[in-house]
């Protein structure tokens, strides 16, 4: 089996940072701590991690990687190229391809396609319609991450608006339920009020009024009295509002909570009043809202109400994000950026890097179950990312790595880069060199 020795890190893990080393054999951690030179393998390869942070692998358990159907934006050899570069050792990806994945079969078919293409590991949502209950309720709570809700069109057919079936799978699945919380009532009058007011040349900065806090707010209160009355797991996505926090606890530990809470990187970043530059390009559902928004975001990861960090990664072209506001899809690519930016945030005082790693690596791995990752643990998978949190770069066309070819981070200087990631141990990403033939293996998912 190949070996690889991590020396003279700093590893943080567990809400501790500590120096030392870490012995990866075959695809697991065999030891960690400072390591005697005999219980090395002679062939071992070695990275020296001095003034770095060792962290675990990114969980990324929100994302958009397009195929099939939407190849044209992206790909999943594309993106996860672009998220090794990221420190991204796995993701999950949500149903609103083409055809959507809302059947057992178009679920295998993504897990074929990801077991050919993926550098990384992977699982994938199984999403709910107004028709596909046996679909979803015959999910494999094992394999598949879990099942995913729209209550807001966000694309295609993918809106379920009969409660009935929402209590049906509330109070039948032992998977987790994502839901994407916007009221389709209230986006639709205020599309139809603006358009008629301005056609179809309304600037970006009308988004987080369209899809207002009034409908996130309305829909989080509906699904969250749902899911409590069902003691449902529930998992409510991309909290972009200050209002909605006011539904999660910070005083339960992760794995023992039903109801949970993420944010995206963009809301921790961006607000209403970078809509002037960048447009289309930070149009996201939900909507970018206010300062006072994120930084009660901020606030909220950092006290624990808000309990994981993700991305919502969903690129497309150029030209489709420079069509008139109505017709621009929403999304963006943001996979290779996500530890950096977070890491920006921690150089400013805004969130310590043991709590980046708790919101992105442990959080992840304990509330979706995830087997054997999420942590630097002896016997768990080598799953790991190696910064160099002092290194500055910038970002740029020439090292952007997504298939659309454009960040909403362009030109922005990252004081952080990262330098090493390994996945089932091994070295995936190596100072820019990326191993294009590796391929990541299906997470998996403990039932209890």
């Amino acid at each position: 089996m190949s070996s690889v020795i991590i020396r003279n890190g700093t590893i943080i893990n567990e809400g501790k940072s500590r120096k030392g080393d870490i012995l990866i054999i075959g695809e697991r951690i065999a030891a960690t701590g400072f390591i005697e030179p005999e219980k090395i393998p002679d062939d071992a390869i070695a990275i020296n991690a001095e003034g770095c942070y060792v962290i675990p692998g990114i969980i990324d358990v929100h994302v958009h990687l397009r195929e099939p159907g939407l190849t044209h934006k992206a790909s999943i050899f594309t993106e996860t190229r672009a998220a090794v570069a990221g420190g991204v050792t796995s993701f999950m990806d949500m149903p609103n391809t083409i055809p959507h994945t809302t059947t057992l079969k178009a679920v295998n078919e993504k897990f074929n396609l990801a077991q050919d293409n993926s550098l990384i590991n992977y699982s994938f949502y199984i999403g709910a319609t107004n028709s596909n209950l046996n679909e979803v309720l015959n999910a494999d709570p094992e394999t598949i991450c879990g099942i995913k809700i729209f209550l807001g069109a966000s694309t295609g057919d993918m809106l379920l608006t009969e409660e009935k079936i929402i209590r049906e799978i509330f109070s039948r699945t032992p998977l987790l339920v994502a839901c994407h919380c916007e009221d389709e009532s209230i986006i639709s009058r205020n599309i139809n009020a603006y358009r008629e007011k301005y056609g179809e040349n309304l600037p970006a900065s009308y988004h987080p009024v369209i899809r207002s806090r009034d409908a996130c707010l309305k829909a989080t209160s509906f699904i969250v009295k749902v899911a409590g009355e069902y003691n449902t797991r529930l998992h409510v996505l991309h909290l972009s509002t200050a209002d909605e926090i006011k539904f999660f606890s910070g005083d339960i530990r992760p794995e023992e909570k039903k109801l949970t809470a993420e944010t995206s990187i963009h809301y921790l970043w961006f607000d209403d009043t970078d809509y002037e530059k960048l447009g289309n390009f930070i149009k996201w559902n939900p909507a970018i809202k206010t300062q006072y928004d994120r930084e009660a975001l901020i606030r909220a990861v950092n006290n624990d109400q808000i309990d994981i960090i993700a991305t919502d990664h969903a690129p497309h072209t150029v030209e489709e994000k420079q069509q008139p506001y109505f017709k621009a899809p929403s999304g963006g690519p943001m996979l290779q950026h996500s530890l950096v930016a977070m890491m920006e945030l921690c150089h400013r005082k805004k969130i310590s890097a043991e709590k980046i790693v708790e919101k992105m690596c442990h959080n992840p791995s304990k509330i979706f179950r995830i087997k054997d990752r999420g942590f630097i643990r002896e016997g768990y998978k080598a799953d790991l990312c190696i910064l160099n949190p002092d290194k500055p770069w910038t970002v740029g066309k020439e090292n952007i790595l997504y298939k659309c070819g454009w960040s909403p981070f362009e030109g922005v200087t990252f004081q952080s880069r990262v330098e090493y990631t390994i996945v089932n141990g091994t070295i995936v990403y190596n100072e820019g060199i990326i191993n294009d033939n590796h391929r990541g293996e299906k997470l998996l998912f403990n039932l209890k």
